[in-house]
């Protein structure tokens, strides 16, 4: 039932989007925090806002390129603190996303991202580099490292980034490519209050565990490709459409 709600949420978000429907409101209210509660939000923070590239361990090629429009939806552990800091009941976070990712020489590939959340004064943006360790064959998985980072703007009262490093494999068959991974998320959260709350909050650096699967389909030049990802406790689920070569 769990994984059910997500999936709906993600079907859903889209026409959130487009008829403008309230799924979240500005982090404006972290003074109303504690410090345990700042680290519940944190972690949250971590899930929704660190990486997620929705791609295979298979490289572009230095020819090759990948442009995308997805949404990932995550679920919320800590809906209540959410509530405290922005004034809305938040379950599910919806996070649309342009992403473009580029092959580069010796089995590299460089990827980055830019959001701004609906309804939130959430702009996130981030930026990945791959590195193909096997690059598979008819007969052989890919396998590949890849580094990320995300920073937050656009929130007065929050500073975030997060760092991750993951290592991932992946199987085509007939333009078909299932993949899997793990991996961690460091990420930093700092409250910037005004006086007199400047002291209030103390900021959180964690490291979260993460693991993932997906598939990726290529149609010709399009693409399709779909991801539940488990950051520390949260569940996400991923979809993205667009260009692939």
């Amino acid at each position: 039932m769990r994984f059910g709600k997500i999936f709906g949420a993600l079907i859903a978000s889209p026409v959130l989007f487009l008829v403008g429907n309230a799924v979240a409101s500005d982090i404006n209210n972290l003074k109303s925090l504690n410090q345990q509660q700042f680290k519940d939000f944190s972690r949250d923070i971590t899930s929704a806002l660190s990486y997620k590239a929705v791609e295979p361990a298979t490289n572009l090629g230095i020819t090759g390129f990948d442009a995308s429009l997805g949404v990932s939806v995550v679920r919320m552990k800590n809906s209540n603190v959410w509530q405290q800091a922005t004034g809305t009941d938040v379950g599910f976070l919806p996070i649309p996303k342009l992403q473009i990712s580029k092959g580069l020489p010796f089995g590299i590939d460089i990827s980055g991202f830019y959001t701004a959340v609906p309804t939130t004064n959430i702009h996130l943006y981030g930026a990945a580099l791959k590195y193909s360790i096997l690059e598979g064959t008819a007969v052989t998985p890919a396998l590949a490292i890849r580094g990320t980072y995300t920073k937050l703007d656009g929130v007065d009262q929050l500073g975030f980034d997060s760092k991750g490093l993951e290592l991932l494999v992946s199987k085509g068959f007939l333009g078909i490519t299932p993949y899997a991974g793990v991996g961690v998320v460091n990420s930093n959260s700092t409250a910037h209050l005004p006086a007199p709350f400047a002291s209030l909050l103390s900021s959180v650096n964690q490291t979260e565990s993460k693991v993932f699967a997906g598939i990726n389909w290529n149609i010709l030049l399009g693409n399709l490709a779909l991801e539940y990802d488990r950051t520390g406790n949260n569940d996400t689920l991923s979809a993205k459409i667009g260009i692939r070569w």
